[in-house]
């Protein structure tokens, strides 16, 4: 998130403050099996520490400054703080399984929509999580993306804005998948949302909300 240390708790509070319609975390998976979030498979960019996430346990993630004193989150503990609908995105494979358990555990079906780059990822955590919303993210994509989608399960996509045509979301559309853009923090961009018509936008910026459904 653009104003707030990403994937913190801080930020999903002013996420929710801000009125958005979603809040987006990252998952990857620790190496004692907790569902840490954060984007990079590494530590490096975002905290004061150094190395991959998947080397790491939660003890050692704690120790960790991830911004102005926040902490590396835990899922669970983003559950917790936000009452907002969220999107969870699967950032490695290994982690569909550890959250398909939690979202089973806390009848979490309603409330979470799961995310991926991973094909393999949304079609596991599909068969599953009965019923679980699931979004295929692309940044580049071929003509067959909205059949991609429609093998694995997934009931959207999330396209790189920069990229996204009218054919491609009209296609989509037809095939019955919503379409979100990503990542929508231009005014330029918001207007090509409308444009679109798209069904919905994320952006790291909530203040850049003005119309339509955006998650942050």
């Amino acid at each position: 998130m653009g104003v707030e240390p990403e994937n913190t708790l801080r930020s999903f509070v002013r996420a929710e403050q801000a009125g958005m319609d979603a809040i987006e975390l990252d998952l990857h998976l620790s190496k004692d099996g907790a569902l840490a979030v954060m984007h990079d498979a590494d530590v490096d960019r975002t905290t004061d520490g150094k190395g991959p996430i998947a080397e790491m346990t939660l003890d050692e993630l704690r120790q960790l400054d991830a911004g102005g004193g926040e902490r590396v989150p835990v899922f669970e503990e983003v559950l917790d703080a936000v009452r907002s609908p969220l999107q969870a995105e699967i950032k490695d494979v290994a982690a569909a399984r550890a959250l398909a358990e939690v979202m089973r555990r806390r009848d979490l079906v309603p409330r979470v929509e799961v995310s991926s780059f991973h094909d393999d990822a949304i079609a596991e955590i599909s068969a599953l999580v009965p019923g679980v919303r699931t979004v295929l993210i692309a940044s580049r994509w071929g003509a067959d993306i909205v059949d991609r989608a429609k093998t694995v399960g997934a009931r959207c996509l999330a396209l790189n804005i920069r990229r996204l045509t009218l054919e491609t979301v009209e296609h989509a559309h037809a095939e019955g998948l919503r379409v979100i853009g990503w990542v929508v923090n231009t005014q330029d961009h918001l207007r090509l949302v409308r444009a679109l018509e798209l069904d919905g936008a994320t952006t790291d910026y909530p203040e850049i909300r003005r119309t339509g459904r955006f998650t942050a």
